[in-house]
């Protein structure tokens, strides 16, 4: 895969991301497929509808930090895999490893030919429990 696609897939991951810190609807609801799902740390499910309406009550991210991202791609397809460090407003950060598929949606209504986002899963990474000596 060249560099460039792979830097366009990091730099929409990154729009999606700080979207979603930013709460800016406009552009969560653009880059989030009609069948979107989430899949949280704890094992939760989120719906598109339901991630959104969490997202529209109030804050939900307070920052997202993401380490080196590495992109599979196709003509269709994309799977991004990163660690990440979500923030959330109680003061709790959670260490993840973060995997997003995006798919080119050229069937869809709302905005035909656009990458968006159709599954994520995070998955919570221990904290390194110290060694006795």
């Amino acid at each position: 895969m060249s560099e460039s696609l792979a830097q366009f897939f990091i730099d929409l991951e990154r729009r999606r991301t700080q979207a979603l810190v930013a709460r800016d609807m406009a552009v969560v609801e653009r880059l989030h497929a009609p069948g979107y799902e989430l899949i949280t740390p704890a094992g939760v499910v989120f719906s598109r509808e339901r991630y959104l309406a969490a997202l529209a009550e109030g804050p939900f991210y307070t920052a997202w930090e993401m380490g080196e991202v590495r992109v599979q791609a196709t003509a269709e397809m994309a799977v991004l895999r990163y660690q990440a460090r979500l923030h959330f407003p109680s003061g709790k950060v959670v260490h993840c490893w973060h995997t997003d598929t995006y798919a080119l949606l050229s069937g869809s209504s709302a905005h035909p030919g656009d990458w968006q986002a159709l599954w994520s899963q995070a998955t919570a990474i221990a904290a390194p429990t110290p060694s006795s000596s």
